[in-house]
């Protein structure tokens, strides 16, 4: 698979080349996740593990019906306007690609669960985006770069990208903007 396959709100998935593995989490919870970026994962959560940060998996690869239904949801409890800002439409998710993986960081004890608790700290996120690169993630949807990627700020949503993480982190580049400079 093409790691640095672009998928957004301009650009569709086509999932006819996803080959996947399964990760099996907190509570027995499988989650598929493409080969390369899943054994990539593994390094990044023990390497965080080493320095005291514990991850896991909140979500990884959607299946078109179940990127449905998240985004139905969230029209159902918050209204369309704001599902079309924070949920990607059917086939333009990246979760699509089994690429990228929402991460979960245990605090007290306990994992944490909820955008909203996630974001009180932030700081821990901030130490997890430190090594990212290493392991070949990016931070997908950065702080300051909305306009550019359509979607706002999750510290929890990285994205494998391989060899090129490292040149991305340093940069600050999203994944739109590295794709234009490389062309």
């Amino acid at each position: 698979m093409n790691s640095i396959v672009l998928v957004n709100k301009e650009n569709k998935i086509d999932d006819s080349y996803l080959d996947t593995i399964s990760l099996v989490e907190v509570e027995e919870e499988t989650f598929l996740v493409e080969k390369e970026a899943a054994l990539a994962y593994l390094k990044l959560k023990e390497y965080l593990l080493n320095k005291g940060i514990t991850i896991c998996i909140s979500s990884a690869y959607r299946s078109i019906e179940r990127q449905q239904e998240i985004y139905d949801e969230f029209v159902v409890r918050y209204g369309k306007e704001y599902a079309d800002k924070t949920v990607a439409s059917v086939g333009c998710s990246e979760h699509h690609t089994a690429l990228a993986i929402d991460i979960d960081i245990m605090v007290d004890g306990n994992f944490l669960i909820g955008n909203h608790e996630l974001m009180k700290h932030e700081d821990i996120y901030l130490e997890i985006h430190k090594h990212l690169s290493k392991f070949g993630f990016i931070l997908r949807y950065m702080k300051g770069k909305e306009s550019i990627t359509g979607y706002p700020y999750e510290p929890w949503h990285i994205r494998y990208v391989g060899d090129v993480a490292d040149y991305i982190y340093k940069e600050s580049l999203t994944l739109e903007e590295y794709l234009l400079k490389k062309d």
